[in-house]
């Protein structure tokens, strides 16, 4: 990698690999670092001697002379989501027991998920090396999917990026055995597939962490070839410069380029399974905006968050790094595009300028009337080059419009799509990654606001409906033969409070693509 602004490089990480393993065994002679058991508020409930209700509560009380029960009454532990609390007490195998909160019930993916980061943040604290999970009530109705969530739970807790720091520790987990969910290959198989899915997660969360003085699309392109490379029994890439991209005419996506020092690359890895038939092919297009200055309608003022720009390629984050966890799954029966137009958005002599038309590459025109709506000028001619792969299905995810903020807050991301049957699948592998979509409408009489005085079209139609308007916009590069859905993703790209890349996507899209091999 060429030096970069700043002359800041950085550090390499070499992730902890941990290892999991499901077991059933008498938690009171479970030898370890850290014993951890989920409980609800309900599990909590004591008798009127004081003593634990709950049976497996009330087992390890009984071999800590109800310091247990003493100590969750004094310190007031409740069960509610979140709390925890570490004891070192004598009495058990293990060196040290935790209790940790999951609220009424823990029944969703996204409900373990969150137990199994709050295990990795007690093993941090407490240096643990070797911890056991089990839950005080077990779950018996999908233990495979709630065992699979706690391990990308533990998975994702831990990471921590510090590539950007002069010093960073690293965790010392290194095994997690998960009680009482039951074993066998068929859950071995699970909870090798949650970590391919959680290193795919990290992957796209530091994409999207990397500041732009440091993840130019030059390096975007690199990290996706490395993908390619790192998986070339299955994949292949093809990365398009400037002048290959104008013999495809992707006027669209250049004129977006056209400001800054540092050049646009084309994106395009192919997924092929190395034995068997291929039923179905798909196309993932990500938004890759390494940073968006907004051009000459530059983001200015508070709340325009140019700070935080960096996250403007989240979309490319969650494709490349839903193509790591493929090149590790390899699901068969099923080809994949991954598709991303990198570029900036910046500010010269050589960039676009409001009331500029230019014509993208399927030939139709667009007047500019707002240059910081320039991730939909990219993905227009993203998504006609996707059609052209001869592709059944395509998602596309981009951090597109403040308005899908408004609307959905930053827990959710907004989907796009005249198709209900695509519908169906991409919310159904939502709902099984834990992650959260909400449908919204493509109101065709929006379009109306979108209409030129002297183009096709113009690429914004102003506040009212800025999403809605966005993903119509989206919808003239589509190929009416090819099913398509949106995903406005803005909310959920960053984590405020972490002040870090979520990853999100990632999950839900190797989902989809699962759901749509012959697995």
């Amino acid at each position: 990698m060429a030096h970069s602004l700043g002359l800041t490089q950085p550090k390499s990480t070499d992730h902890p690999k941990i290892s999991f393993t499901a077991k059933e065994i008498d938690l009171t002679k479970w030898k370890g670092d850290l014993l951890v058991v989920g409980v609800t508020e309900k599990d909590l409930s004591k008798d009127t001697t004081s003593k634990f209700e709950n049976p497996i509560l009330n087992k390890l009380d009984a071999h800590l002379n109800g310091l247990l029960a003493l100590v969750s009454s004094e310190e007031d532990f409740t069960g509610k989501p979140g709390q925890s609390t570490v004891l070192r007490l004598p009495g058990l195998a293990s060196k040290r027991i935790g209790l940790i909160g999951l609220g009424k019930s823990a029944s969703s993916p996204a409900a373990f998920q969150g137990l199994g980061e709050a295990v990795a943040t007690v093993a941090k604290a407490s240096q643990s090396s070797s911890v056991a999970l089990a839950l005080a009530s077990p779950d018996n109705e999908s233990k495979l999917s709630s065992a699979s969530a706690l391990a990308s739970g533990v998975v994702l807790g831990l990471f921590e990026d510090g590539r950007f720091k002069s010093e960073s520790k690293k965790p010392s987990l290194s095994s997690v055995d998960i009680i009482g969910f039951g074993t066998g290959p068929e859950l071995e198989k699970k909870l090798k597939y949650a970590q391919d899915v959680s290193y795919g997660v990290i992957f796209g969360r530091e994409l999207i962490n990397s500041p732009a003085n440091v993840l130019t699309p030059a390096v975007l392109a690199e990290e996706a070839a490395k993908v390619a490379s790192t998986y070339s029994d299955v994949f292949t890439a093809n990365i398009l410069n400037e002048e290959q991209c104008k013999e495809l005419k992707m006027g669209s996506y250049l004129a977006v380029a056209a400001a800054s020092a540092n050049p646009p690359f084309f994106i395009h890895l192919v997924y092929k399974p190395s034995s068997g038939s291929v039923k179905t092919k798909l196309a993932l297009v990500g938004k890759g905006l390494t940073f968006d200055s907004g051009g000459y309608n530059i983001k200015a003022g508070p709340g325009s968050s140019i700070e935080l720009m960096k996250f403007d390629m989240g979309g490319s984050a969650a494709v490349l790094g839903a193509a790591k966890a493929i090149g590790e799954i390899k699901p068969p029966g099923v080809e994949v595009h991954f598709i991303v137009a990198a570029c900036e958005n910046m500010i010269s002599g050589t960039g676009m300028r409001p009331g500029d038309v230019i014509t993208a590459s399927n030939g139709k025109t667009i007047e500019v009337n707002n240059t910081d709506a320039e991730g939909r000028l990219t993905l227009a001619d993203a998504l006609v080059y996707a059609c052209n792969q001869g592709v059944d299905k395509i998602v596309d995810l981009a951090t597109l419009t403040g308005a899908c903020v408004i609307a959905l807050g930053t827990s959710m991301a907004g989907i796009y799509t005249p198709n209900d049957e695509l519908a169906t699948e991409v919310i159904t592998a939502s709902e099984k990654s834990g992650e959260k979509l909400w449908r919204m409408p493509l109101e065709e009489s929006y379009w109306e606001m979108m209409k030129s005085g002297c183009a096709d079209m113009v690429n914004t139609g102003g506040r009212a409906g800025g999403s809605i308007t966005a993903a119509l916009f989206l919808k003239q590069f589509v190929s009416e033969k090819v099913q398509w859905m949106h995903i406005d993703m803005a909310g959920p790209v960053w984590n405020e409070k972490k002040k870090s890349g979520t990853g999100f996507g990632v999950a839900t899209l190797v989902e989809w693509v699962q759901t749509n091999s012959s697995a």
